[in-house]
C-alpha cells in the first residue's frame, strides 16, 4: 500500500511480537537520528487482532492481498459491492499480479518476498490453489458478509 503495510504473523514464542514492534519501533528511532528526520514509524498505535477462528483468518489473509485493489480503477469500492459486480475479474487478477508490494505473488507460487514469507501456515487454508480460494471469495461474498467477518479492534 502507499501509505500503510499490514503484517499477518504467528508468534512463535511468548512475547515475540511485542519485541518484534518494540525493535521495529526501536530502528525507526534510530533512522530518524541518523538521517534527522522526525516522526513515528506508526501513525497512531498499532494494531493488533488475536485471531482465533478459521472464518475469521481466511477473511484477513484474502483482505490483505485484495487492500491494494483500492488503487485498481474500476474496483476502488470492491468492499462495498455485492457479488459478481467487480467488472472484469481478469483483469483485477492481472493487477495484483503485478502489484509489487504484496506477497500476493508468494502465494501464486511467484516468489517475490520469499526471504521474509513462511506459506506453510497457510498453505492447509486454501488447499494449495490460492487463486482459486481468492477469486472464489470475491464471487462468493456480498458486501453484509464481508462486513459481518469484519474483526473489531
Amino acid at each position: 500500500m502507499k501509505n500503510h503495510y499490514h503484517l499477518l504473523l504467528s508468534e512463535r514464542v511468548e512475547g515475540g511480537l511485542t519485541l518484534f514492534l518494540r525493535k521495529l519501533s526501536g530502528y525507526a528511532r534510530y533512522f530518524n537520528e541518523r538521517h534527522r528526520r522526525r516522526g513515528t514509524l506508526f501513525q497512531g498505535r498499532t494494531k493488533k487482532i488475536l485471531i482465533e477462528r478459521q472464518e475469521h483468518f481466511l477473511y484477513i489473509l484474502h483482505y490483505l492481498h485484495l487492500n491494494s485493489l483500492d488503487y485498481f480503477p474500476g474496483a476502488k469500492k470492491w468492499r462495498e459491492r455485492d457479488k459478481g459486480t467487480i467488472p472484469e475479474i481478469s483483469k483485477v487478477f492481472e493487477y495484483l499480479k503485478n502489484y509489487r508490494w504484496s506477497s500476493y505473488l508468494d502465494y501464486c507460487g511467484t516468489p517475490n518476498f520469499p526471504s521474509i514469507l513462511t506459506k506453510t501456515l497457510f498453505e492447509p487454508s486454501f488447499g494449495g490453489d490460492y487463486v482459486s480460494s481468492l477469486k472464489e471469495y470475491l464471487a462468493d461474498r456480498t458486501a453484509e458478509e464481508i462486513d459481518s467477518k469484519s474483526l473489531e479492534y
